[in-house]
């Protein structure tokens, strides 16, 4: 697999970077700063982040892990150059979980929590995907036109069809009119 490094890391890749405190930045002046007004500091290990925006980073997809963050403040985050891993529309290189929060998360392929279970998505059908889950997470409606006399054991099975089939939700839903 690809190695990266400060020279490379911004081209086409997935991070999962984790917040700082803003006290552990190496230095006072940045390595880089972006067009966005983000600023990088490097060292051997990795990288620190200090933007404002997180997600989408031009041709990147970077998640932060925070107990806080809210869009337009500026965080501090670190991820280590192993972390990032290569971003491609059209590769298959997403699967969704849920987190013990209940909420969908959607993680690559080489992060060392895949495992066979589950289902490999390009990144545009993950996000469709993804918004299913919310829906069924955090609605009811979902469930209209289903006969159903368990909410919970309904809502679980549709979770794990969602999560672990390439089924549309249309198929899911016949099946499972038939099963409760």
């Amino acid at each position: 697999m690809k190695s990266y490094n400060r020279t490379n890391f911004f081209k086409h890749t997935f991070c999962i970077f984790n917040e700082v405190n803003p006290n552990e930045l190496p230095k006072t002046k940045p390595d880089y700063i972006s067009k966005s007004n983000s600023s990088y500091y490097f060292t051997e290990d990795g990288v620190f982040r200090k933007s404002n925006h997180w997600g989408r980073a031009a041709n990147c997809r970077w998640k932060l892990v925070s107990s806080d963050y809210k869009s337009q403040n500026e965080i501090v985050a670190f991820a280590k150059w192993i972390d990032f891993f290569p971003n491609n529309e059209n590769e298959k290189l997403y699967f969704i979980r849920i987190n013990s929060n209940l909420t969908a998360t959607f993680h690559h392929k080489y992060e060392n929590i895949f495992t066979d279970k589950d289902v490999i998505r390009t990144a545009k059908d993950t996000s469709k995907r993804m918004k299913l889950i919310s829906e069924i997470l955090e609605t009811k409606t979902w469930c209209k036109y289903i006969k159903h006399t368990d909410f919970e054991k309904l809502k679980e099975l549709m979770l794990n069809e969602l999560l672990f089939t390439n089924k549309s939700i249309q198929d899911i839903k016949r099946e499972l009119n038939g099963k409760t």
